[in-house]
């Protein structure tokens, strides 16, 4: 294998490993988002639990954070939760953040 090569291989190997952090990080936001939403929508327990995943799940739906900003904003309309667009997308960038740290320090 030349120098080139294996030099390839390392840049493939970087932006693979990069891209599973990216997704671990995006998931464990989506699911701390879940849990901070639950909190308005007046979910404890098990039933936060279930909510933060259906958000996780939410994120499937098409590439970027618009699914996720609208399940929430949809959820808080249909249940009159007081928050605008503006602190939901400010909580998804705090709790990015905090995921990507949580990340990070697992491995």
């Amino acid at each position: 294998m030349s120098t080139f090569d294996k030099r390839e291989q390392g840049f493939e190997n970087k932006f693979a490993h990069d891209e599973e952090l990216r997704f671990k990080a995006t998931a464990r936001r989506n699911k701390l988002l879940g849990l901070w939403a639950a909190g308005f929508l007046g979910h404890e327990g098990d039933a936060a639990e279930d909510y933060a995943k259906q958000v996780v799940r939410a994120d499937f739906d098409e590439p970027g954070d618009e699914d996720v900003f609208r399940k929430i904003r949809g959820d808080f309309d249909a249940n009159n939760v007081d928050q605008s667009d503006h602190q939901i997308r400010r909580t998804m960038d705090e709790l990015m953040h905090k995921a990507v740290e949580q990340v990070q320090n697992e491995g």
